[in-house]
């Protein structure tokens, strides 16, 4: 049976820099009714050339062609969006065409403030369920070509868009520059904000982070569980502690636990992730699986009860 979009059934697909999800959700019984998540590595070798490689459009098309059998959905109905890695390559255009031949999903490129809003909007939409106090957060989402910065006061966002993700940084020559500058750009903006991010809550999703959680948990990439990881408080130590373990296991360990080509971005993901922590000068942070799938069914759902 091939799940049709209605006034209460939403397809969401997010072409990322690495990743590649789709959620259909039905607001009907609030709750998802399928979700497929698959590593496509779109940014990789985007730092070098420039372009999207024909590799990943051949991994891209695969996953989209895989997740269309899986769950069963038209992918004329799919909402779909792509980000970063899309923002920067010079051949995304032929790209993008490419796709919607090979599978009838048209993909947006969208900017990194929307792609912060739809992420802060489908965060915020779980975190109301849960009744946890969403107006006052920092909303942190780690992606693989950039890094989206929400702070939000009393229920404002301001929205900032860092082109540093963990695709690129891992294959970056200039890593420790990167990251020096990527500091002084986090506290530049920081210090043009008009208010204190002392009583903030730092909220954390995207793979990194849910990954470091899952692994607090015991949860490996086969069982992980996002009702589980949901609300979990990851500590500083807890970084350096998973990046040391991870290290020190075999590569066939760890792909258990990370997922299938996934390991070698994490290292990159953590240290990001470190650095964010050290300038906000928090110790901790709570991570959430939700995030931009949500937010795109979410933000149509809601335009249509306007």
């Amino acid at each position: 049976m091939v799940v049709q979009r209605s006034s209460n059934i939403f397809i969401s697909c997010d072409l990322g820099s690495n990743s590649f999800r789709v959620l259909i959700y039905d607001f009907t019984k609030d709750e998802a009714i399928g979700d497929f998540e698959t590593t496509v590595g779109t940014a990789d070798g985007l730092k070098q050339t420039g372009n999207i490689s024909t590799e990943a459009l051949n991994r891209i098309v695969k996953a989209i062609n895989q997740s269309i059998e899986k769950l069963q959905y038209n992918p004329k109905d799919a909402i779909a969006v792509t980000t970063s890695a899309m923002r920067q390559a010079k051949n995304s255009s032929y790209i993008l065409q490419q796709i919607q031949k090979e599978t009838g999903i048209s993909f947006t490129i969208i900017s990194g403030d929307e792609e912060a809003r739809l992420t802060l909007l489908g965060l915020q939409y779980s975190l109301k369920k849960e009744t946890f106090n969403s107006e006052n957060i920092i909303l942190v989402d780690i992606g693989g070509g950039s890094t989206e910065i929400v702070f939000v006061k009393d229920n404002i966002p301001i929205y900032q868009s860092f082109e540093v993700g963990i695709v690129t940084l891992t294959q970056s020559l200039n890593k420790k520059d990167i990251l020096t500058q990527f500091a002084k750009d986090i506290q530049n903006h920081i210090n043009s904000l008009s208010f204190d991010i002392d009583s903030l809550q730092l909220i954390a999703t995207a793979g990194t982070p849910t990954t470091i959680a899952a692994l607090k948990h015991n949860l490996n990439y086969k069982t992980y569980d996002k009702t589980i990881i949901n609300g979990t408080k990851v500590y500083v130590k807890d970084l350096d502690y998973y990046k040391n373990y991870l290290q020190s296991i075999s590569l066939d360990e760890a792909e258990i636990l990370t997922g299938t080509n996934r390991l070698q971005y994490i290292g990159s993901g953590i240290d990001i992730f470190k650095l964010i922590y050290t300038v906000l000068k928090k110790e901790f942070s709570i991570v959430f699986d939700e995030g931009l799938r949500e937010g795109i069914v979410v933000d149509k759902f809601l335009s249509l009860q306007r």
